[in-house]
């Protein structure tokens, strides 16, 4: 049914869960997986060292999700490729299931107050406004 599937995987146990979902459904229907993991850029980057510095970050950062993943990945006997970008986290995502023609793209809901909800949004939602594949939001 999904000829590609991509997870947008922030590490936190949200994440995790939509990546053990996707990874089910890559096996069921024999689909590529990919993840993307993105690294949010500083506000307003005065200089070049200080995205340097954040893409060097986020390799850091991402090598326990990166890990973590490509275990799970191996367990279920399915092969996923992970991307790490630096970046905006909706934008990146957004673009990026574009670009691989993503047919599928799966991710996790980090829970915020209502509150924060009604009066920020969250990320997942804006993914999902933007999005041109469909989108499964796993709790």
């Amino acid at each position: 049914m999904f000829k590609t599937i991509l997870n947008a995987n922030d590490g936190s146990e949200p994440a995790f869960r939509a990546f053990a979902l996707a990874l089910e459904l890559a096996k069921q229907n024999q689909s590529a997986l990919h993840m993307i993991c993105v690294e949010e850029l500083p506000n307003l980057a005065d200089f070049i060292e200080e995205v340097k510095d954040a893409a060097a970050l986020a390799e850091r950062r991402f090598e326990v999700v990166r890990r973590r993943a490509l275990d799970q990945a191996a367990a279920a006997d399915v092969s996923v490729q992970i991307h790490v970008v630096v970046g905006h986290p909706v934008r990146d995502i957004v673009q990026f299931a574009n670009d691989l023609k993503a047919e599928l793209l799966v991710i996790g809901a980090t829970g915020h107050s209502a509150f924060y909800e009604r009066m920020i949004g969250s990320r997942a939602d804006r993914i999902m406004q933007l999005a041109s594949c469909p989108v499964m939001v796993v709790k």
